[in-house]
């Protein structure tokens, strides 16, 4: 009970008060930013971008006002609107400038109630000249929905190769990148951060964001050091099946085609990548030669090889992989059909990883892989396996060992026949 401001017993009801009252508070100001009242930034409107001005005009004034909020650190808002914002490729996000909009990711699309397009914080692009958007760093683009409305959905032949919606900058270290709850339509690569090696990137976040890359990459990174993550990502051709509908099984089959990895990473520290859903793919998860890092909380879906796991080195070359599902069963052959591909050196640390295979009308596929896990190549490595699902494989054994010099112990784990398999391979 509470009397006269004071509480009786231990005083957790005036806590209980107080709690309640702040989360009011923090309930209202989320309100009045969702909103756009009192954003501590300018309006897109304000700077005079209309969804009616042609696309450079767009980005022209667009860029004026980044390059101004660049001392202050500003942010600029990307008001909704019932019709998208036209704007031209080419940005550069100045260091110290965020982009924020309306939304947490939104698979499946927003739509305006008559008409074929996704409504609120949406950017149009349509020219394929540069990359969209480059970004410096110490900045977040937040809440956006990014429109290529001239993608096609059908027809594997009419592929508009966009360049990227999102790079890092190849010209200085961009260091400090949020990239969050962003949501791509059409796109061919959404979010390149391939940096220089002489310009290293640092520190990039990127988190629930969504889309279907018709070049088969969602996101690439390279030289970045200082832990990058990727977290919270899914990847789904039928992610703008609220706006136009998903992409028909020629369009998913081209992209499998393409041989690219969804997760794409090299020469990164300590790299972080956690609940990264993907569908429809050639691969899922490229962990490059110069990378260490971990891998958790993963569903790889329609995919010809999950993971394949390299490394140039025994020092920090090691990987720990663990609670996740991969589906493998798409591709020319069954021979070519691997959830997992380990070579060069260092060591793997695979817990708790299911792999299964079997039909799916979404795209063209064999049910089956040809194993679980095809260990290759002439150098030392080391494979550590613990509670693992394997089935619907081809093969007589799970493992295919074409590496003489590979040292895979499997503890705990089940074969295709539901039989305990247990190995201890030096």
């Amino acid at each position: 009970m509470i009397s006269h401001g004071k509480t009786t017993e231990s005083g957790s009801g005036s806590r209980t008060v107080l709690a309640i009252c702040l989360l009011l508070l923090h309930c209202i100001g989320m309100g009045v930013a969702a909103s756009g009242q009192g954003f501590p930034g300018r309006g897109i409107r304000e700077i005079g971008v209309s969804p009616t001005n042609p696309p450079a005009v767009n980005r022209d004034l667009l860029q004026t006002a980044i390059d101004a909020a660049a001392a202050s650190g500003a942010a600029i808002w990307i008001e909704p609107s019932d019709t998208p914002y036209p704007v031209a490729s080419g940005l550069v996000l100045r260091r110290n400038v965020s982009l924020i909009g309306i939304h947490g990711p939104v698979g499946r699309g927003t739509r305006h109630p008559e008409r074929p397009h996704p409504v609120g914080s949406v950017l149009q692009i349509t020219d394929t000249n540069r990359p969209f958007l480059t970004v410096e760093g110490a900045t977040q683009v937040r809440g956006i929905q990014f429109w290529y409305p001239n993608q096609t959905l059908h027809d594997p032949a009419k592929i508009i190769a966009y360049p990227a919606t999102i790079q890092v900058s190849p010209d200085r270290p961009a260091q400090g990148v949020t990239l969050s709850c962003l949501t791509f339509f059409g796109e061919y690569l959404a979010m390149d951060f391939r940096a220089a090696r002489r310009n290293p990137c640092e520190q990039v976040l990127i988190e629930h964001c969504y889309g279907y890359p018709l070049s088969g990459e969602f996101v690439r990174i390279d030289y970045c050091y200082d832990i990058p993550r990727v977290l919270h990502c899914h990847v789904n051709p039928a992610n703008q099946r609220f706006i136009r509908g998903g992409f028909s099984r020629a369009v998913i089959d081209a992209v499998v085609a393409r041989r690219t990895f969804t997760y794409a990473i090299d020469h990164t520290d300590n790299a972080v990548l956690m609940d990264v859903f993907t569908f429809g793919a050639y691969g899922g998860v490229w962990l490059g030669p110069a990378t260490y890092g971990q891998l958790t909380s993963f569903n790889l879906d329609c995919v010809t090889v999950g993971i394949q796991k390299q490394g140039d080195g025994t020092f920090n070359r090691n990987w720990q992989i663990a609670q996740g599902s991969i589906i493998a069963n798409t591709g020319p052959s069954v021979r070519e059909i691997h959830p997992l591909i380990i070579e060069g050196q260092g060591h793997t640390a695979l817990s708790n990883v299911e792999a299964f295979s079997g039909g799916n009308s979404a795209l063209s596929n064999l049910g089956r892989s040809r194993d679980f896990l095809w260990v290759r190549g002439s150098q030392r490595l080391t494979i550590s396996m613990a509670g693992c699902r394997m089935r619907d494989y081809e093969s007589a054994e799970p493992i295919t060992r074409d590496n003489p010099l590979a040292a895979i112990q499997a503890r705990a784990c089940i074969d295709k026949d539901e039989r305990p398999f247990e190995l201890n391979a030096p």
